[in-house]
């Protein structure tokens, strides 16, 4: 019987350990997170891309702690801000900005814009100590609101109306979001194919050496 594949989340984010680990209650595998850990170095996230934070992030905790590591990367694009706030939607108003630091930046860009259209995108990327990844990528279409509207969420999600379930993410539960949200699309296309993705993990993961002891 194969011992579970331990896999980490390359984040302090309880929330979104938790979420992980529902996910794949039912694999053969251990879900640890950076608070099972001591301090390691953080990655730049200086990337132009999702793609490129989440690797970033999902290699060099794979590499420091030598197991295989899972990371993901997001935010909101707004084609009438030419893709803004982008790769920077948690820092848009500033390094240590808030969440509604960024939407009230992001309402006042807005001011006057006719075109409201607006896409979640996610990137996940699982990599090996070895450096290779898989990479998995959704997005969620919707409209930026005049107003924020809802309690529930976090980041831009008040501002995010959902066409087909007519409400702002922060107004969906948490159960609802996760049907339809572009993080919960790529995790659970990442859930559907666990045991191909265990397997790839074993044909990458380095073969530790062995030496006979010599007296």
């Amino acid at each position: 019987m194969k011992q579970p594949t331990t896999l980490v989340i390359a984040t302090r984010n309880p929330g979104k350990t938790s979420e992980i680990r529902d996910l794949l209650k039912d694999a053969p595998v251990i879900v640890k997170d950076l608070n099972d850990f001591g301090p390691i170095p953080e990655a730049a996230e200086d990337g132009d891309t999702f793609d490129e934070n989440a690797y970033q992030k999902s290699s060099l905790t794979s590499r420091v702690l030598g197991l295989p590591a899972l990371a993901d990367d997001s935010g909101l694009c707004v084609p009438a801000l030419d893709g803004a706030p982008g790769t920077r939607s948690a820092r848009y108003a500033g390094e240590n900005a808030s969440d509604a630091d960024n939407t009230e930046k992001l309402l006042k860009a807005m001011e006057g814009t006719e075109n409201r259209q607006a896409a979640f995108e996610c990137v996940i990327s699982l990599a090996v100590p070895t450096g290779a990844a898989l990479t998995y990528e959704a997005r969620c279409e919707g409209l930026i609101t005049q107003v924020p509207a809802g309690e529930n969420g976090f980041g831009y999600d008040p501002v995010f109306y959902y066409p087909p379930l007519e409400k702002t993410f922060a107004e969906l539960t948490r159960e609802e979001k996760s049907r339809v949200s572009h993080r919960g699309k790529a995790l659970r296309e990442f859930q559907s194919e666990i045991e191909r993705v265990l397997i790839w993990i074993r044909q990458q993961m380095p073969v530790q050496e062995k030496f006979a002891c010599k007296e």
